[in-house]
């Protein structure tokens, strides 16, 4: 059977799907992140993701330099990114036990995977879709593992050399092609003039799949901007609107606005329509709006057709402005009242 992640992995899909991430934002209080869940619920939220890792296996605790968080990060208040993480991170029992609240629910959710633990822990839960993110592109052993589970796969590209795609989407083909490109800017918050939307395109041309956005900016001017580029997903991080504490409420957008945020998302997708000459083909009914000629003075049997008594104007029912000199200084083969169409018939043949 198809799940939902089938479907928009898909590059024919043509709706855009909003992906909604909780990632740390559940203020440590599992009461919180359940009261998260069931406003997600009663939103009618389509799709929820997940972040499965422990601090221990996603960064080693050190306080060595290279562990270090620096200065000029949004979350330099952390000692180092295992102290960060440990913060950061879901507990698994919780997910457990608010994964089945969601199937309960029948809410589509899916999961960023880290390590190999991860992976068996949601195989377990029966998870559908997995997503590799940013920092774990170029884990070659990580992308294979989960490519063996023949299930989609998202693929962030926040932290990718086009290199690193190529190895990447290699490494999945040989398993499956249920996979899809998340474009996106590895900064929290990210600048709309570092987004670099419009090699969303070239993504869809050279990897032929679905491909999407990854969204770390404030507002929806970053998602209209990639939906109008051909994004397909995107994938945003939500809070609670009361939340102030979670790791990642600075750049995450309030639950409630996900209605209108979804609403004016797709109805962006919709205006976009087709992109080939079918776009130009007209409805019968707006047709009709057009100019066409007419006769505006009476015109009697054998008469010239003039500029005087026949002219281009609106309606279009009749001929098309351009057989107007067809007509000029030719004789009229019947009688013609103003108001009539005109057709290239009426004209009447030399000679005659």
């Amino acid at each position: 059977m198809e799940t939902i992640f089938k479907k928009i992995t898909q590059r024919k899909n043509k709706d855009v799907s909003i992906i909604v991430e909780i990632s740390g934002n559940h203020q440590n209080s599992y009461k919180k992140l359940e009261k998260f869940i069931n406003n997600i619920v009663k939103n009618k939220i389509n799709i929820v993701k997940f972040q499965v890792y422990k601090p221990e296996t996603i960064t080693i605790k050190s306080n060595k330099k290279d562990f270090k968080i620096p200065k000029n990060n949004p979350w330099s208040k952390h000692l180092n990114l295992f102290d960060l993480y440990g913060q950061a991170h879901t507990p698994w029992n919780w997910i457990e036990k608010l994964t089945k609240i969601l199937n309960k629910k029948k809410i589509n959710w899916f999961a960023s995977v880290f390590d190999e633990t991860s992976i068996k822990f949601l195989e377990n839960l029966d998870c559908k879709a997995y997503k590799i993110a940013s920092p774990e592109i170029n884990d070659i052993n990580l992308i294979r593992a989960v490519s063996k589970t023949k299930k989609p796969i998202f693929l962030s590209t926040g932290m990718a050399t086009i290199n690193d795609i190529v190895i990447a989407v290699k490494t999945i083909k040989k398993f499956h092609n249920n996979f899809a490109i998340l474009k996106c800017t590895s900064k929290y918050p990210t600048k709309l003039n570092e987004l670099n939307l419009g090699s969303i395109n070239y993504l869809k041309k050279k990897f032929k799949c679905a491909v999407g956005f990854s969204d770390h900016t404030i507002g929806s001017a970053g998602a209209i901007a990639a939906v109008l580029n051909g994004a397909t997903i995107i994938e945003k991080h939500f809070k609670l609107d009361n939340d102030k504490k979670s790791i990642d409420q600075h750049f995450s957008m309030n639950l409630s606005n996900y209605k209108n945020f979804k609403h004016n998302l797709s109805n962006i997708r919709y205006s976009l329509g087709k992109n080939n000459e079918k776009a130009f083909i007209l409805d019968k009914k707006i047709f009709n709006t057009r100019r066409s000629i007419y006769v505006s003075s009476e015109i009697k049997k054998g008469e010239l057709f003039l500029d005087s008594n026949i002219k281009s104007v609106r309606p279009g029912f009749s001929l098309e402005p351009k057989y107007l000199n067809n007509f000029i200084n030719k004789r009229s083969r019947i009688n013609l009242k103003i108001g009539s169409r005109l057709k290239l018939n009426f004209i009447k043949k030399i000679g005659k």
